[in-house]
């Protein structure tokens, strides 16, 4: 089931302290963040597994929610573990076999402009259903990519550790040029033109056996990313962090991304090239199927990073 109007649905949403109505969850329109940007969030995933729905690596996400918000100067108003109870009891109220959980902090309407000060802090955390980010068909074929004409932000504009809502304007531009071109993915560079990451999500690439991913400055410090590190080391696999040129990818054996919504997905072309052999390589569904049987918990490793709702 997907949802085709965010604002109608039936199910309940934890603002602030409580649940409510799903229709009830609502925001000033001179809310702060609705105009400037400033506020922070994290995708995180629950799925059905044979102990029943799990949220996976429910703390790794909300400590990285509380990081994000110590970078923007935001005083969280609740400590980490009741942002992950509300979390685990929206997931709940919600009646999910398995979801997604946006939990996400906004500063409040108490003030306008950019010297506004004495802002509420308010917190509100939603659950839905999320059928495949691409078709299911893309996890084996790959998917096209274009490198975007928009560059990442540079690490000392807007401190790219924090997953904050403002940044996403420069992933949606890049996407939706992607879009429009036929491909379904952008992939962006950083200021001095290394390969960065995609419009939401981190990149491998795979040259004799070896992953190689680009070093933590311009991109996000994924979740996923780091999964596909422990998975990569369980099957002997090493994994280079450092700077990858653009055309690096269009000669490498294997690309995919990774990501909280992407999951593991193969890239089977970039810029009209074709990556390996046009499809998911070996190594890329090695670790795909890691992934899938850790999140799905058909793996005995790593139990922590399943929490049980």
């Amino acid at each position: 089931m997907s949802i085709t109007n965010f604002a109608d649905f039936d199910g309940s949403i934890w603002q602030n302290g409580a649940l409510v109505p799903w229709r009830d969850a609502k925001v000033h329109v001179l809310t702060h963040t609705l105009h400037y940007g400033v506020g922070v969030f994290e995708g995180v995933r629950a799925y059905d597994t044979p102990k029943g729905p799990c949220i996976f690596r429910l703390r790794e996400h909300t400590q990285r929610l509380f990081n994000s918000a110590h970078i923007l100067g935001i005083n969280m108003p609740y400590d980490r573990e009741q942002v992950c109870a509300a979390q685990m009891e929206t997931f709940r109220a919600n009646g999910l076999a398995e979801g997604y959980i946006r939990p996400m902090v906004y500063l409040g309407c108490e003030g306008m402009g950019l010297r506004a000060s004495h802002l509420s802090v308010n917190l509100a955390v939603a659950a839905w259903p999320w059928p495949d980010y691409m078709d299911a068909d893309a996890r084996e074929a790959g998917i096209r990519v274009r490198t975007s004409s928009y560059t990442r932000h540079h690490v000392n504009i807007t401190m790219c550790k924090a997953k904050a809502n403002g940044h996403y304007i420069n992933s949606i531009l890049a996407l939706h040029e992607a879009l429009d071109a036929g491909c379904d993915e952008a992939l962006l560079l950083d200021n001095e033109g290394y390969v960065a990451e995609g419009s939401g999500e981190n990149i491998f690439i795979v040259r004799d056996g070896v992953l190689h991913t680009p070093e933590l400055t311009s991109c996000l410090d994924g979740i996923t990313r780091n999964t596909v590190f422990h998975l990569a080391a369980e099957a002997g696999l090493k994994v280079v962090e450092r700077r990858i040129t653009r055309d690096e990818v269009y000669i490498c054996d294997e690309a995919f991304f990774t990501g909280t919504a992407a999951e593991v997905l193969p890239i089977r072309e970039l810029d009209g090239r074709r990556i390996g052999d046009g499809k998911r390589g070996p190594v890329t569904e090695q670790l795909q199927s890691a992934y899938f049987d850790q999140v799905r918990g058909r793996r005995n490793s790593f139990p922590e990073w399943h929490t049980a709702v």
